[in-house]
């Protein structure tokens, strides 16, 4: 017998100084069994991070490789922007480049070795892709606090990501890495 996902609720006091933007964002995310706490964190700090109209995750999650975890569409359907997590692969990559206007992948393990495998791949408009990595250590102290129902408050300012989450307050910055 198959494992099923397991929901996990947020309730989060977004206050994106960078952008302008300040919500409180309910978010329900539905975990694969084979879904890394790691990788749920930063699916959710992405969706925060990109926080926009039109955003949503993506209904097949992990099990459909031809749908990004996180897209942002237009009032049309259209696909404006790619987001994904983790290391995709180039083919994946490309393919992305091919179908948004836009695509972003957000990083929560090492930059360099992922570059590694990317390194003289065919990416369509590489030049245009941007690769951003996440605080590894906020990543990890976030997951130390996973629950299936959380809420905390997130800051944004100059890159900075702050958390508040109970009597604690994480920090963690998220850089852009090039794509070599």
């Amino acid at each position: 017998m198959a494992l099923g996902a397991t929901l996990y609720t947020f309730e989060i006091d977004l206050a994106d100084a960078d952008r302008g933007v300040y919500e409180t964002l309910e978010l329900r995310a539905a975990r694969h069994p084979s879904e890394s706490d790691e990788y749920l964190i930063a699916r959710i700090l992405a969706y925060c991070l990109e926080y926009t109209d039109g955003i949503a995750f993506s209904k097949g999650g992990l099990s459909d490789p031809g749908e990004p975890p996180i897209a942002v569409r237009d009032l049309t359907g259209r696909l404006i922007a790619w987001i994904d997590v983790g290391t995709p692969d180039a083919a994946r990559l490309h393919r992305a480049g091919k179908l948004a206007d836009r695509v972003a992948v957000y990083m929560h393990k090492d930059p360099a070795q992922y570059l590694r495998t990317l390194a003289g791949a065919r990416i369509h408009r590489s030049e245009a892709l941007e690769l951003l990595a996440l605080d590894r250590s906020l990543v990890a102290d976030l997951v130390g606090r996973l629950d299936r129902r959380m809420a905390f408050a997130l800051s944004i300012a100059e890159r900075e990501l702050f958390v508040s989450i109970g009597e604690a307050t994480l920090t963690g910055a998220v850089r852009r890495v090039p794509l070599e």
